[in-house]
């Protein structure tokens, strides 16, 4: 019933969408490289399905240079192949490989071990994956993993979320801001997003309470207050919004720009001790508990995967340019190879 992994003296080989050097999407291409062999402690996915993140942005770019210190590879990528969500079938499981065998259809984080979702093949521990239940294509697995775990642990781990709480939701049209409206609702909060005039009805269609153009109002002169705000833009100082916090409130920046993100990290605590209002960033981590409760929900049609369009793994770069324009709408998914 089990495949299990074994050393084969021919090089088997797959495409991926691979990178040399940093820089724009121009530094990634197609190429030829070797299929992966799974460890004891691994399995090996046929991936049918990815999709597009920031992070992948920031690990092309090398950008901050803590990306660099922290993932290695100072003046070239130690991670050729980049990608973190991923959707497909198990084609192999390694001898100490428990919870999954051959066939099953799985979705996860990959940026735990590696990453390398765009890729036809890629190796994934088993605290990286769950089983993907037939209710869900694997299109919209693809993009649910990164986008959604953020918002919860955002939400829930950072914000404290309670039923009954005003959430405001900055950068809602967005990968994790979409999700996180949803969840915001789905934890019974009353929900406002904030979005630019050309997606308000994206909001309508998330199900929020309430809609603010920042193209139209100055969220600074609001008198409304809130007991959470999840900045999912990141694009201003976070004591632009402590005036819309309640007194025992808490912000938690998600992601955006790179000097506003290290101004809360730096900042943040002093402000704290000052007003009594919490300042957080985020640190998201791929927790299978967290993804099956998404899971659960994601089949009970308490939240759906908002996909703006769709890319061929050969068209990533395009793909990456498109999440640079900041103009999309929820996802971008990635279609690696059919079933």
């Amino acid at each position: 019933m089990f495949e299990r992994a074994e050393n084969h003296t021919a090089v088997q080989t797959m495409q991926a969408i691979a990178q040399s050097e940093y820089g724009g999407p121009e530094v990634l291409g197609l190429t030829k490289v070797e299929k992966p062999v799974p460890k004891d402690n691994e399995v090996l996915v046929k991936v049918h399905a990815s999709s597009v993140n920031a992070g992948d942005w920031h690990l092309m770019r090398g950008k901050p240079f803590l990306i660099r210190l922290m993932f290695g590879g100072l003046l070239k990528p130690a991670i050729p192949i980049i990608g973190v969500d991923v959707a497909g079938t198990v084609a192999a499981v390694g001898q100490n490989i428990t919870q999954f065998q051959v066939g099953d259809a799985v979705f996860g984080d990959v940026s735990g071990c590696g990453f390398g979702a765009f890729a036809e093949y890629v190796c994934a521990t088993e605290d990286s994956l769950i089983h993907k239940p037939e209710s869900i294509p694997f299109r919209e697995a693809g993009v649910v993993p990164a986008g959604a775990i953020a918002a919860l642990q955002a939400l829930r781990d950072f914000g404290n979320i309670q039923a009954g709480q005003k959430v405001l939701v900055k950068g809602a049209s967005g990968g994790v801001g979409s999700f996180a409206v949803q969840i915001a609702k789905a934890f019974g909060a009353e929900v406002t997003a904030v979005l630019s005039t050309k997606k308000l009805e994206m909001g309508r269609s998330l199900g929020v309470d309430h809609l603010i153009d920042y193209q139209k109002t100055d969220l600074t002169t609001l008198e409304e207050q809130y007991d959470l705000i999840l900045d999912a833009a990141g694009f201003q100082p976070f004591w632009h919004y402590l005036p819309l916090l309640k007194p025992t409130g808490t912000y938690v920046m998600v992601g955006g720009a790179t000097t506003p993100f290290f101004q809360a990290m730096l900042f943040g605590a002093i402000a704290e001790k000052i007003t009594g209002k919490k300042i957080k960033c985020l640190e998201a981590k791929m927790n299978t508990d967290d993804l099956k409760l998404i899971r659960d929900w994601l089949t009970d049609q308490k939240i759906k995967p908002f996909i703006d369009r769709d890319f061929q793994l050969t068209e990533v770069p395009d793909a990456i340019r498109y999440l640079e324009q900041r103009q999309g709408r929820g996802k971008i998914a990635v279609q690696v190879s059919s079933l």
